[in-house]
């Protein structure tokens, strides 16, 4: 069968940034809005994002040679390319490897819900908060925004450019994105339904430099693609979770 996926694919959220800390502050004090006076696209890393990223950084670095990254893949937005250099720097992909920005792995946008928390968008958007308890985070779209299944979809596409250009038995890709990013990946990869990834969603964040890992599994094949809804049990097989 053709071989149709890098050998090894990681999927890592960016460390911690100034708008996780942020956010974690005006939820916990109550407050409508997140104190955060950059665009999204350009929100940093905070001191212990850096010390995240630097030892998930040598925690590629002490792999043996050849089983390293070689192939990355970022968000546009600053924290994962942060992250992403982090990793490169200290070591952690294979020598003479590039780190690509690719749009279609940036943060889920907000719309008009961008830098509100929860209270916030209760009090400004009352209307909206009905809509999105009604119709679910997996499909509902905020004015200006994007839903799941808006992220999945550009998911899709990123996913067939691995698969045509980053696949083969020495390619491993590493992508460095958003939390929304991995539960997304995951919910293509593994064929899950939306119970399941929300279900997954609603037990805890994804940890800041958290790794989600996959490896062809050869005793299955080499031919599966994630984007069809034909070939989703297949895939479950042949992409083993780490």
């Amino acid at each position: 069968m053709s071989y149709r996926w890098p050998e090894r694919l990681w999927i890592v959220r960016h460390g911690e940034s100034a708008g996780n800390v942020a956010r974690d502050a005006a939820t916990a004090a109550g407050l409508p809005v997140i104190d955060i006076v950059e665009r999204d696209v350009d929100v940093p890393l905070s001191a212990a994002g850096e010390r995240q990223s630097e030892a998930l950084g040598r925690w590629f670095a002490a792999m043996p040679e050849g089983t390293r990254p070689n192939v990355v893949l970022s968000s546009p937005y600053l924290r994962a390319r942060h992250t992403a250099s982090i990793i490169e720097a200290v070591g952690g992909i294979e020598p003479a490897s590039r780190t690509h920005a690719d749009e279609r792995l940036r943060e889920k946008e907000f719309g008009i819900m961008d830098r509100l928390t929860r209270v916030g968008i209760e009090q400004r958007h009352p209307d909206q908060a009905a809509m999105r308890a009604r119709l679910g985070k997996f499909y509902y779209r905020p004015p200006g925004g994007e839903s799941w299944c808006d992220v999945i979809l550009r998911l899709r596409s990123a996913f067939d450019t691995i698969s045509l250009h980053h696949s083969g038995p020495d390619a491993r890709v590493l992508i460095v994105a958003h939390q929304v990013i991995v539960l997304c990946a995951r919910y293509l990869l593994e064929g899950m339904t939306e119970l399941q990834i929300l279900a997954i969603d609603a037990a805890a964040d994804v940890a800041n430099c958290g790794v989600t890992a996959y490896s062809i599994n050869p005793d299955v094949g080499r031919g599966c693609h994630p984007a069809g809804a034909s070939a989703a049990s297949e895939c479950r097989d042949l992409l083993s979770l780490l």
